[in-house]
């Protein structure tokens, strides 16, 4: 079935004109094995084609404006690796209207490329791809005097796809919802099952788990930092033991059908905070919902970050983590000290997904149909300048928030994040535990 996208994307192109855009390939992880395959999220946009070895050709004023260049059938090869889809699934199934095998793609680039002004294609992501393409064009210029004119004119295929992506559709929402629910329901089981004692990779599995039983995968590496180690922005080893007093910090996403989700959440490990890990948090909660409720068409992404600057600024001074006033240790960047990253970002096929955050200069304004995250974090390392009790402390608190025509509305509200929540249901899930039903 042809993707309403991919007419969308024809309307968009300029006339006589033709996009390239390939599929990702397959990465070795060591000797003769890879990692699992994951598919290009552009290609994917367009086509829906989950196979590496492909290339879309699409030509709004061709006779046949949608090609599929796929790894034919191989019944040898598919007993070792699975079935494909071939030329001819190419066509039934993924609503192509013409389609070769991939090896046929460079003897028949010339033909397609002639007499086309604009070419679309993103350099610089598939270098042997780019050589066959940069190779074809000098050669139709050497053949000018025969008619054989190439394209004067290269387009990167993002100036046209990634704004398109950034606006999701209503079923592009749904999916990203279903992704929401799996991650909510795997932070809610790791927040139920963390002990002193665990590691963090067995907090690892266990959400990996719930994400695969429920069909999705993880859409990126894992963050299960506890103690100090959660204030290591992208801390990724996950081995260190859960420690009684320590807080936990997950930022985890489940990737649904290829859409993402990105949660993060921090508690604590005993169940119940300590005045200094309360007076962090609520500072960091404070925050990310005052930033949320400002989340409507019309807000830029600035105006967001900058407010969340603000208030953190001005909680960091009530802790002693800061001292001043607020608005020179903002214009100083002091604050960078213990909040270093920005507000959040786009969310969909990629977890960081595509579009400009600046637009002639501008700070973007939102849009109904946008995703994106909020997160803000307060991180206080072992060896940083501060006040003793709040050393090795590290909160980040994360949801995803759609943008509707009337404001918003967040996808991830299924996991707890006040305190008083928080302690409950861990408090609960331990009762549980020590009175199991006979």
């Amino acid at each position: 079935m042809r993707r309403p996208q991919l007419a969308e994307f024809m309307r968009r192109m300029d006339s006589h004109s033709i996009a390239i855009i390939a599929s990702a390939r397959e990465a070795v992880r060591s000797n003769d094995t890879t990692y699992r395959f994951r598919q290009d999220s552009d290609f994917y946009y367009l086509t829906g084609f989950n196979e590496p070895e492909a290339i879309a050709v699409i030509a709004p004023e061709d006779e046949k404006p949608y090609t599929l260049f796929v790894r034919p059938r191989d019944p040898e090869k598919e007993t070792w690796d699975g079935p494909r889809a071939g030329v001819e699934g190419a066509i039934e199934r993924y609503g192509a209207d013409a389609a070769f095998p991939i090896g046929e793609f460079q003897g028949k680039l010339q033909e397609l490329l002639k007499g086309k002004r604009t070419l679309y294609y993103r350099l610089g992501v598939d270098h042997e791809l780019d050589r066959v393409i940069i190779g074809e064009i000098a050669r139709m210029r050497a053949l000018g005097r025969r008619g054989i004119v190439p394209p004067q004119t290269i387009v990167d295929t993002g100036a046209l796809l990634h704004e398109m992506r950034l606006i999701k559709s209503d079923d592009e929402i749904a999916l990203i919802q279903r992704a929401a629910e799996i991650t909510a329901e795997a932070h809610r089981e790791a927040m139920t099952k963390a002990r002193p004692g665990m590691r963090e990779y067995e907090i690892e599995a266990l959400i990996e788990y719930i994400f695969r039983r429920r069909g999705a995968t993880a859409a990126y590496n894992s963050i299960i930092g506890s103690g100090a180690n959660a204030t290591i922005l992208h801390y990724s080893i996950n081995d260190a033991v859960l420690r009684e007093g320590d807080l936990l910090l997950i930022d985890a996403g489940a990737e649904y059908q290829g859409y993402a989700a990105d949660i993060t959440r921090t508690f604590p490990v005993s169940g119940r905070f300590s005045k200094e890990q309360r007076d962090i948090y609520e500072v960091v909660l404070e925050t990310q919902k005052e930033c949320i409720e400002m989340v409507r068409p019309g807000v830029t992404i600035d105006e967001l970050h900058n407010r969340s600057v603000e208030i953190l600024t001005e909680g960091m001074i009530r802790l002693g983590l800061l001292a001043g006033d607020a608005s020179q240790l903002i214009k100083e960047e002091v604050y960078k000290r213990f909040y270093m990253h920005r507000l959040g970002h786009y969310l969909g096929l990629d977890v960081h997904d595509v579009g400009l955050y600046y637009v002639d200069g501008q700070s973007r304004r939102l849009e109904a149909g946008m995703v994106i995250t909020i997160e803000p974090g307060l991180y206080v390392a072992r060896e940083a300048e501060a006040p003793e009790r709040y050393r090795g402390i590290g909160v980040r608190i994360e949801d995803d928030v759609l943008v509707t025509t009337e404001g918003h509305r967040v996808l991830t509200s299924g996991v707890p994040k006040e305190i008083e929540e928080l302690e409950d249901l861990i408090a609960r899930a331990r009762e549980r535990a020590s009175h199991p039903i006979a």
